[in-house]
């Protein structure tokens, strides 16, 4: 049957964004119109809409309580010890639990669209799978060529709740143009944390050249995270630009988020760059003593951010 979709548009420029709520609320689709000209954003598989592509290939997979990985399938907190589910195919939990969820819609208009999961509601067998209760709630609004995501997250448990929150975007490349590789990408880290296993090590190796300086997209090859963003105002600018186009896809985030995972997917039709509040597995370096950016809510506390993503 497929997955029920919820379409929001910008009704002075023709921009509109897809959603779905049924499938981890994935904003999938956003088509921006600038100057009369149409520019898809978001890279999807074929068969997203039909509800069997794997929900952390397209379109804008949201990652929580956890981003990235976990080493193996067993959470370690306060000498408690969860069992999680396989997911990455090399025996580790990945990406948390709410991208392959059913959301509730809350509110709808025209240009906007919130909706929330928390575990106790919407999947109470989750309860044995992490320290806490947890409450998330989602809004994507469009105004303009400007799709901004809002998140916030409670704790809606009496004991402190652990989290990491993270996105997962795929930027179609080119934008607009007729070449990926000549695609000029910026995020501005200084410096790269060391991965084994694709699990961050706790070591660090400083960026060797300026944290603006394009890359080009044929010169890339990661899957791997980065920190230290440089953040101007308190906002971190990461960019795509396409030369023959002129067109730039500009993604802007708060410093709450202090690490990117850059990804490129097998078939090089797209980039993620994606905000994390924490690196992958902080969980294990925190136990190592590293400040890998895990964050505990107390409860009832709130943590509140939003990233936004424009075409110029």
């Amino acid at each position: 049957m497929g997955l029920e979709v919820v379409e929001i548009r910008d009704e002075a420029t023709g921009s509109f964004a897809k959603i779905a709520p049924g499938f981890g609320f994935n904003c999938f689709q956003f088509v921006a119109n600038v100057d009369g000209q149409e520019v898809d954003v978001l890279w999807k598989t074929a068969d997203f809409e039909e509800g069997t592509a794997r929900p952390s290939s397209s379109g804008i997979p949201i990652l929580f309580p956890f981003p990235g990985r976990l080493k193996g399938t067993k959470l370690i907190w306060e000498d408690r010890e969860f069992q999680l589910q396989e997911g990455d195919g090399r025996g580790n939990a990945i990406h948390g639990f709410v991208l392959r969820r059913a959301w509730r819609v809350l509110e709808k208009t025209e240009s906007k669209v919130t909706a929330e999961f928390q575990a106790s509601k919407d999947d109470a067998t989750l309860l044995e799978q992490w320290p806490t209760d947890f409450k998330i709630q989602a809004t994507y609004e469009i105004s303009g060529s400007t799709l901004t995501g809002t998140y916030r997250i409670e704790n809606p448990s009496s004991k402190p709740m652990p989290f990491g929150l993270g996105t997962h975007p795929y930027f179609n490349v080119p934008v607009g143009g007729d070449s990926a590789d000549a695609c000029e990408i910026v995020v501005p880290f200084t410096f790269a944390w060391e991965f084994k296993d694709q699990l961050a090590s706790g070591n660090q190796f400083n960026r060797d050249s300026d944290p603006f300086k394009a890359m080009l997209f044929k010169d890339t090859q990661y899957d791997n995270g980065f920190g230290g963003l440089e953040c101007e105002d308190g906002l971190c600018t990461t960019s795509i630009h396409d030369p023959a186009s002129g067109r730039t896809i500009v993604q802007q985030f708060d410093d709450q988020f202090d690490s990117v995972v850059l990804y490129n997917p097998g078939h090089r039709e797209a980039f993620c760059i994606e905000p994390y509040t924490c690196i992958p597995d902080a969980f294990q370096l925190r136990r190592q003593g590293y400040d890998g950016g895990l964050r505990v809510l107390a409860s009832g506390d709130v943590f509140e951010t939003a990233i936004r993503i424009k075409v110029q």
